[in-house]
């Protein structure tokens, strides 16, 4: 017989957990979630109050089945999934299934794996909060609801295989308003002047570096101000120093830790997440999914504690931080380590890395704030109400700055006073230009998500994930391009120079930007679903989850008002004869070949086309020509320039070995395709002026490359080959590749065929899913996405149908309900009823 059962999500939560309760407690996973809505169907009964179908997933069987037998063998089962809305539906579901009763169940929550929140949770368990539970429901099915009825409408109106949701398609939204704005923003242009004076103090000669008060309009004005200053006596005008100081930032959310990971790690919204799971479920930090700022009273003791003796009590000071999330649970706490006194604990690069940064600013924030004293020089110069400024600052006291941002390094300005007698050695006035809307980075757009309140912790990395995967939104680096800017500059002689300077502006580094569908998506749903899309209605519906969880609202009644004017839009535009997919864009004419040169989508992405649509396919000698859209073009931005530079590909550069050598741009970058074989062309070479003697190079450098991959074959078994490879030598046999211990890399290639062959047996065996079934698997996946793609055009075509029945015979309708939409099947029904 079992004492007690505790069932957590996690099985690493659950073996950090199984050492602090010891011998008489067994812990388990669920491994998440152990059922959902269908994956077929919609799973909601919309007539019957939203009543929604769960099933136990398929891979979840086994595990719901060893979770049976041991609830019945135990004395007393404790449900410790998560503290938030999603934990508290785990808990839900596992009672359901596992027979438990909501009033008898054990519900036991902690926001830290401690000895001391465990034993305190167990000492006070509670029921489940059924209130949370529903607020989760509710999120569920409107987001399935949502989403089950908006696809299809993608699918008949812009392309099959899309998908909408309620918050992926506000942040898709998001990036592409934003892009809008970069592509319509015009830069203004304005002079900048700048100086270098010498004072000598003391013996000593001192620089100070400055810059004018004032910004010049025009390149003329900038020059009359610099050749006034040849000649002129400079001196000091005005000294002023202030006292200022620098507070700590409050204790990190989930929000602000995604943020400022990304910002001094370089990490992902979803790395950060993945990472802080791992600290967490290893009992190093409190639950990394909140939107508070509160610490616990125990935890400011301790870094009172820790403060004071390693810094003295006057670095100590307690604060409190107001949240300001919209919909925050107070009641939670910030993510901060669970013991304040271990600054450094064990694990990956990344993991260590991640802890330090949250212990840092867990610290911080109940430390003083920097002293900081700023100094202020004015240079008198020959025009009234213009002066050369510079500005020094030094700290008076670290505070915080002891252990958080404290790398900046002191501007001290030289030792000047009042009328002090200055040199110009060096002044010009350069170009600058107005500084364009900056893209999302995957931090930034979490901070814009949560400014506007919608979304909350858990849904931000899962939801850049998904606009991301599904080619709404792509993240990468751009190059920026070449800028020229115009430079005025004072010689020592009096004389002005003009120049000209280059820059490169507009680089991107891990930036999102929208792509062609994702545009052409969100322009749809703009003019067919705008609430799906409005910002301030997105987050009212955030707003009325949180009524939910606090008993405020009855999650029915919150759907009913959703869905009725939803799925009425549904309707409308499946109704409706219009299409997303713009018509062609018309950029210009080709002058060789005097043909209309368009942009727009077709088939397999973004495109550019010479020539007309013809509706006679069989016309070989007038059929168009069309190239894909090079990377950072869009469909509306693209110019006649560029689609032409597109339209030379692919290029015949000639033949070599009787075969013809062809370049061309593939899925992958720009490629030479000679007798069957592709050669990628590297970044260094333009694939656009790259001639045949230099193709041949490539050509002949990758011959060299694979005759050196390829360190032995097998005459028993050609299949079996060494090869060469970053780490050393490995086996490949049949296509695919299989690991050789480091002790016997240096030695593999001379190892004879039997000692291989036993080598890549062992490891069939090990793993034979993946070593024996990859071509059998490889076909299924083909046949799977092949078979979701015909589905996703039927339901389609049913559903539009199922729209046209509507005003048909009524003897049509349940022939029409057979093939449609379930969802649509019910309400339809309910309507109808109404209408009679």
């Amino acid at each position: 017989m079992i004492k007690n059962l505790v069932i957590v999500e996690s099985p690493a939560k659950a073996k950090t957990i199984e050492k602090i309760l010891g011998t008489d407690y067994i812990v388990k996973s669920s491994f998440g979630h152990i059922r959902d809505l269908p994956k077929k169907g919609v799973g909601i009964d919309v007539e019957n109050e939203f009543a929604p179908t769960y099933e136990v997933s398929a891979d979840k069987k086994s595990v719901v089945s060893e979770l049976k037998k041991l609830t019945k063998e135990a004395e007393k089962v404790w449900l410790a999934s998560d503290e938030d809305r999603e934990g508290e539906a785990i808990a839900w579901h596992l009672s359901q299934v596992l027979g438990i009763e909501n009033e008898s169940a054990n519900r036991i929550v902690f926001h830290e794996i401690t000895s001391s929140a465990i034993i305190k949770a167990i000492e006070n368990p509670r029921s489940i909060n059924i209130e949370l539970v529903n607020a989760q429901q509710a999120r569920r099915i409107l987001d399935r609801l949502v989403g089950f009825e908006l696809s299809p409408v993608l699918w008949r109106k812009v392309k099959p295989s899309l998908s909408a949701g309620r918050v992926q398609s506000v942040s898709v939204r998001l990036v592409v308003d934003r892009e809008r704005e970069i592509i319509a923003f015009t830069a203004g242009n304005y002079f900048r002047v700048t100086a270098t004076f010498t004072v000598v103090k003391d013996g000593e000669t001192h620089e100070i570096s400055t810059e004018l008060s004032k910004k010049f309009k025009t390149l003329e004005e900038a020059t009359l101000f610099l050749k006034s200053c040849h000649d002129f006596a400079f001196s000091i005008g005005a000294i002023d120093k202030k006292q200022g100081k620098k507070s700590p930032s409050a204790p990190f959310t989930t929000s602000s830790l995604q943020q400022e990971a990304s910002r001094k790690l370089g990490f992902s919204v979803s790395q950060t997440m993945r990472v802080a799971q791992t600290l967490y479920e290893s009992g190093f930090i409190t639950y990394m999914r909140t939107d508070s700022t509160n610490l616990s009273n125990d935890a400011i003791n301790a870094i009172d504690k820790e403060v004071t003796s390693r810094f003295g009590n006057e670095y100590f000071k307690h604060r409190v931080y107001a949240t300001k999330t919209k919909g925050a649970q107070e009641a939670h706490e910030a993510i901060r380590p669970t013991t304040i006194s271990k600054e450094k604990v064990s694990g990956t690069k990344q993991e260590t890395k991640l802890y330090d940064l949250i212990w840092r600013r867990t610290v911080a924030s109940q430390m003083q704030d920097a002293a900081i004293e700023k100094t202020t020089i004015q240079i008198a110069t020959p025009k009234d109400k213009m002066f050369f400024v510079t500005k020094g600052e030094i700290v008076v006291f670290e505070g915080f700055l002891k252990i958080y941002d404290g790398n900046d390094k002191d501007t001290i300005l030289p030792p000047v006073a009042i009328g002090d007698a200055l040199n110009v050695i060096e002044a010009e006035a350069q170009e600058k230009f107005e500084q364009r809307p900056s893209r999302y980075s995957e931090a930034s757009l979490v901070r814009q998500l949560e400014e506007l309140g919608i979304g909350r912790p858990s849904t931000y990395a899962p939801t850049i994930s998904t606009i991301i995967n599904r080619g709404y939104v792509i993240k990468e680096d751009r190059d920026g391009i070449k800028r020229e800017y115009k430079v005025v500059i004072l010689n020592e002689n009096g004389t002005i120079e003009n120049v000209v300077r280059q820059e490169n502006t507009g680089a991107e580094k891990s930036k999102l930007f929208p792509t062609d569908i994702g545009i052409i998506v969100t322009d749809y749903l703009k003019t067919h679903f705008s609430s799906i899309l409005d910002y301030n209605f997105t987050a009212s519906v955030e707003r009325q989850f949180d009524d939910i969880a606090n008993g405020e609202l009855v999650w029915q009644k919150m759907l009913t008002g959703f869905y009725g004017s939803f799925h009425k839009s549904v309707d409308d535009a499946l109704n409706e004869d219009s299409f997303a997919t713009p018509n062609s864009r018309l950029l210009g004419v080709d002058p060789k070949t005097e043909k209309n040169v368009y942009s727009r989508m077709g088939r397999f992405g973004a495109m550019v086309q010479l020539g007309e649509t013809l509706e006679d396919k069989e016309d070989i000698e007038h059929k168009p020509k069309y190239a894909t859209l090079d990377k950072g073009m869009l469909i509306e931005t693209v110019t006649l320039e560029q689609a032409l530079t597109l339209l030379k590909m692919p290029r015949d550069l000639g033949n070599y070995e009787e075969y013809k050598v062809v370049v061309g741009l593939g899925r992958f970058g720009p490629y030479i395709r000679h007798n069957g074989i592709f050669t990628s062309i590297p970044k260094e070479c333009d694939p656009y002026s790259i001639m045949l003697d230099a193709a041949i190079e490539l050509i002949e450098l990758k011959r060299k490359r694979d005759r050196e991959k390829v360190l032995r074959t097998y005459e028993e078994d050609t299949k079996l080959q060494i090869h060469n490879g970053r780490w050393g030598a490995y086996i490949h046999y049949d296509g695919e590749n299989y690991k050789a211990d480091k002790t016997i890399r240096e030695t593999l290639v001379d190892m004879p065929f039997e000692e291989v062959m036993e080598i890549v047996k062992k490891q069939m065996k090990a793993t034979p899913a993946k070593k024996k079934s990859t071509k059998t698997t490889k076909k299924t996946t083909t046949k799977k996405v092949s078979a979701k793609k015909t589905t996703a055009k039927a339901t389609a075509k049913a559903t539009a149908k199922k729209a046209t029945a509507k005003k048909a015979v009524t003897k049509k309708k349940t022939a029409a309900k057979k093939s449609a939409l379930k969802t649509v099947k019910t309400v339809t029904a309910k309507k109808s009823k109404s209408e009679k």
